[in-house]
């Protein structure tokens, strides 16, 4: 196994991990990025590959791609020279510096780590909810409302929704300003959602609860898309077939914080813990929880990275001291003594 050195190591592949990338780079840092390979089970390039039309990122009036935009990153990072690795990490030792960040390929140690990792959105699988042939992933299926809500094949049209938490509500209710119902899928009889977003959500015309209830299978319509869905009821058995051009899931999120081994502290679900107004750790982007967009999360990677490059200049390794005084005292050996003045007798 092969062992390289760097100033950063940028773990992730999405727009915080590509944006510390490109700042770091510009800085001339030579930073490393470990983009993963499937990790998570998603593609390098993190959700942003797993959505089709991105409308709502600064700078494309006529909207993109997802992996068309992730890929610009990228390539905009090894322009200003990101040098990047399609491994995914295996482990970190944050022990002491330099840290290691270990792949099954390489050992990496580097002076600080920038973590981009990210969440993965809780998916349902039913017959029709994937992406596979004869599945709606990205066809009226999604996991984000404020993503993928104002499409056109979703408005003026019913939508559902799968949640019974403060997440569901939200989103139930930011879709009816486009669907014109929003069913919301609850498998109990009462929601865990806060009471505010409870009332929120009961009080909005648009918005009408099935109980006990769970999706089964998800249908078609003649152009290809989601056109319905199956419902069961959980204590009578009775299944309700529902017209639908959208289904969002509300379940929640998973963050790819597993690998960190308990060396970062996190918090109750599993997001990393940084200082207030800061994105630095307990150790001198998988800590958004809230917003979970591409652009919030460029903001994120660019505050890390000034953050790290800040973190390097005031904590410079023993090594490098010990380099420094080696230079200065060679330096003081090679100064030049001038000759003493001849006086005349």
């Amino acid at each position: 196994m092969s062992v390289e050195k760097t100033k950063v190591c940028i773990i992730g592949s999405g727009p915080a991990a590509h944006t510390a990338a490109i700042y770091l780079a510009r800085a001339e840092m030579s930073p490393m990025l470990m983009e993963g390979w499937m990790a998570n089970g998603i593609a390098a390039g993190g959700q942003l590959t797993t959505t089709t039309d991105v409308e709502n990122f600064p700078g494309f009036p006529e909207g993109i791609m997802g992996t068309d935009l992730v890929d610009r990153m990228r390539q905009q990072s090894v322009r200003f020279g990101t040098k990047i690795y399609t491994e995914t990490v295996d482990t970190i030792d944050l022990s002491k510096r330099p840290f290691k960040v270990v792949t099954s390929d390489r050992t990496v140690e580097a002076e600080t780590i920038v973590i981009c990792t990210g969440a993965v959105a809780r998916r349902l699988e039913f017959p029709g909810s994937g992406e596979e042939e004869g599945g709606f992933w990205n066809k009226g299926i999604s996991a984000c409302a404020v993503c993928d809500g104002a499409a056109p094949i979703f408005r003026n049209n019913p939508i559902g929704v799968i949640g019974g938490g403060d997440t569901a509500m939200e989103e139930a209710h930011f879709l009816t300003k486009y669907g014109s119902k929003v069913y919301v899928i609850v498998r109990r009889d009462t929601l865990r959602a806060s009471k505010i977003m409870q009332q929120r959500a009961r009080e909005n015309p648009k918005i009408e609860f099935i109980w006990d209830s769970a999706v089964i299978e998800a249908t078609g319509n003649e152009r290809g898309i989601l056109g319905g869905i199956k419902v069961q009821n959980l204590k009578t058995k009775e299944v309700t077939e529902l017209e639908v051009n959208g289904l969002f899931f509300a379940i929640g999120h998973d963050p790819a914080t597993k690998f960190l081994a308990g060396q970062i502290e996190l918090d109750e679900d599993g997001y990393v813990k940084t200082l207030p107004n800061h994105t630095s750790t307990n150790v001198p982007d998988v800590q958004d929880k809230k917003w979970r967009q591409a652009i919030t999360a460029a903001g994120t990677g660019c505050m890390a990275a000034l953050e790290a490059e800040h973190f390097i200049a005031s904590h410079p390794l023993i090594e490098e001291q010990k380099e420094a005084l080696e230079a200065l005292i060679a330096q003081s050996k090679t100064v030049a003594v001038a000759e003493p003045e001849t006086v005349p007798a």
